[in-house]
């Protein structure tokens, strides 16, 4: 496959994660909103910042959430609003659309047009969880033409390995910061319940990974600071765990390796299998008992590396080593 072909899948499938990352993660918060006093938000918008990676003063009013989630919505000019990330997913599949079905691009097309729209539209301004809404249906619907109508080749895989990538590097930015937070404000001990003003909060967490029903199903209602630690990172049946995550990851460069040549590829197939092979042998105990905080960033170095490795092996590499394959 052509490095500018494979480069614009990995592209397509990580920026429309991201938007999807991002309008779960906003429409999780303005429903929380709903269900505590207004000076209980604050501190929580703060985190959310954090989560998606914005700079820039904290907030201090609960007023500014909405100027805060507008921009992170619309703003053009901040790459990480989910109107831009949606733009450049567009731009990566419109460069390729010889490669993908033509529901796949009449579907993200779609879902540009809606979102550039809603932009000039009032009533999204007082309803901002219609337009989160959308984005999320969007973007599953985009993911399930995908997954039905794309033969599942080497295109595919990279669109699995940009997905996926992504996926997992915001699980771990998730957990990380809600742990952070708790630990900082001493409320986090391990083993035991949250006290019951910071239950939302933890709900709250799983929401923003799609785990709340899915964690019930394992281990009830009952919040557990080890459990939910386990589910969100080390659960290799739910598709939004770090774990879930890096296994795909793992498989779609080792069926992209098959076909590629050894030399460049191996690196890549080593690395990824490092991660996995670290996520399948842990323990929940003996994570949160040495540090969750390291762990996750050394999960994160990893995840940097691998996204190094797969430009090395099939997008930026040398003239040189591609003839000596």
């Amino acid at each position: 496959m052509l490095s500018r072909v494979a480069d614009s899948l990995f592209w397509m499938a990580r920026y429309l994660e991201r938007a999807e990352h991002t309008a779960r993660v906003l429409n999780v918060q303005l429903n929380l909103m709903l269900e505590q006093p207004a000076d209980a938000s604050v501190g929580r918008w703060n985190r959310v910042r954090r989560v998606l990676g914005m700079d820039g003063a904290q907030l201090t009013l609960d007023e500014e959430a909405g100027a805060f989630v507008r921009a992170l919505s619309f703003d053009i000019a901040n790459r990480s609003s989910i109107v831009s990330c949606i733009m450049s997913a567009r731009d990566n599949a419109r460069q390729v659309r010889e490669q993908i079905s033509s529901e796949m691009w009449e579907q993200l097309n779609r879902l540009f047009h809606e979102v550039r729209r809603a932009d000039h539209i009032a009533e999204h301004d007082a309803e901002p969880m219609d337009f989160l809404n959308a984005v999320k249906d969007g973007a599953h619907l985009f993911e399930g033409l995908t997954d039905s109508t794309m033969s599942h080749g080497e295109g595919w895989q990279f669109i699995q390995i940009g997905r996926y990538l992504e996926r997992a590097v915001n699980t771990a930015v998730l957990a990380g910061v809600h742990f952070e937070d708790f630990q900082a404000a001493g409320t986090l001990e391990a083993g035991s319940g949250p006290d019951a003003s910071d239950y939302l909060e933890w709900i709250g967490l799983l929401k923003c990974a799609t785990a709340w029903e899915a964690y019930c199903k394992v281990y009830t209602a009952s919040i557990d600071v080890n459990r939910v630690a386990e589910f969100l990172l080390l659960n290799a049946q739910f598709p939004h765990s770090l774990r879930f995550s890096v296994d795909c990851v793992r498989d779609a460069t080792a069926a992209v390796a098959e076909t590629a040549p050894s030399g460049r590829s191996a690196r890549l197939t080593r690395l990824a299998g490092r991660l996995k092979a670290s996520l399948d042998y842990s323990q929940v105990e003996e994570v949160m008992s040495e540090g969750l905080a390291p762990f996750l960033e050394e999960v994160r170095r990893q995840c940097g590396g691998l996204h190094s490795a797969i430009y090395q092996a099939y997008i930026r590499y040398s003239i040189e080593s591609a003839l000596e394959a």
